[in-house]
């Protein structure tokens, strides 16, 4: 147990507020205004893990706050010690271990495959294929309606992410080469596709606080590099945004996706390791 003076865990608090109000503050400022933005809402949106949660900060297992930290024990896990708190998984309910060991094993399973880096994000393109209006209406499609299902229609769909898979119109779901689903998403994980790479965040904040917040925040501001990623790569035109489209329907577009693609899935693998150790303490090896 690694004992932090209460001066040296009230400043790593700070500062991990301060890092993620980069985010959290606009967005809230945003949501006042009734304003929406289509890259950086969707990591508040589909995640569903409110700014203040985000902003909350723990220390993970293995750490003793000393001093007056009484306020954690509102936390599940949190128990005091005889010269402050500390978070013991041992005291997480049943359900909390459960499901961290379904996080370890996909996590674990997913480290395990190599990376496949042909899919190029067309699982946005196949997303608003021959639909009548497109998911972000706000946006135009760079190459009308027309252009996009013809890109669909020209080369093939691997995502082998569930949950794009399902938003994927009745159109394009036969055309893609898998039909992913939420039982099989251990067998079908892999680190190369996008959307597992932001799902890290996910199962760093469905693990806290276990999870060291920082750990969290890391996962986070990878999650938000892909997304722009996912978005430059996607049939809409958000050059206004300041974020210039990666045409995956060339093949210099493609080269450069898959290049870009390789490198988020190596910046993810020691956050999934991270992770897989925080899982396994949570849930047992």
């Amino acid at each position: 147990m690694r004992v932090l003076p209460e001066p040296q865990w009230r400043t790593r608090r700070r500062l991990h507020r301060e890092r993620v109000a980069r985010w959290t503050v606009p967005h809230r400022e945003r949501r006042r205004c009734g304003e929406r933005h289509p890259v950086l809402d969707f990591l508040f949106t589909y995640y569903g893990h409110r700014p203040g949660l985000l902003e909350r900060w723990h220390p993970g297992p293995g750490v003793e706050l000393a001093g007056d930290a009484g306020e954690f024990l509102r936390w599940p896990g949190y128990r005091p010690t005889t010269s402050g708190v500390c978070f013991d998984p041992d005291g997480l309910a049943p359900v909390r271990r459960d499901a961290a060991r379904f996080v370890l094993s996909l996590l674990r399973a997913t480290a395990a495959r190599p990376a496949r880096l042909g899919c190029f994000g067309l699982h946005e393109w196949a997303m608003v294929y021959r639909a009548d209006t497109p998911r972000h209406e706000q946006l135009p499609l760079r190459l009308g309606r027309t252009g996009t299902d013809a890109v669909v229609a020209a080369h093939p769909l691997r995502c082998t992410h569930h949950d794009a898979f399902r938003f994927f119109t009745d159109a394009a779901r036969p055309l893609n080469a898998t039909t992913p689903t939420r039982a099989d998403q251990v067998a079908n994980e892999q680190p190369g596709c996008l959307h597992a790479t932001m799902d890290l965040y996910k199962w760093a904040y469905k693990l806290a606080p276990a999870t060291p917040s920082e750990l969290v925040a890391d996962c986070f501001e990878l999650a938000v590099a892909v997304r722009e990623l996912d978005m430059r790569a996607s049939p809409y035109d958000l050059s206004a945004l300041g974020h210039p489209p990666v045409p995956v329907e060339t093949a210099e577009g493609r080269a450069e996706y898959a290049r870009l693609q390789a490198g988020f899935a190596e910046r993810a693998a020691p956050l999934r390791a991270r992770l897989i150790e925080v899982a396994e303490l949570v849930g047992g090896t």
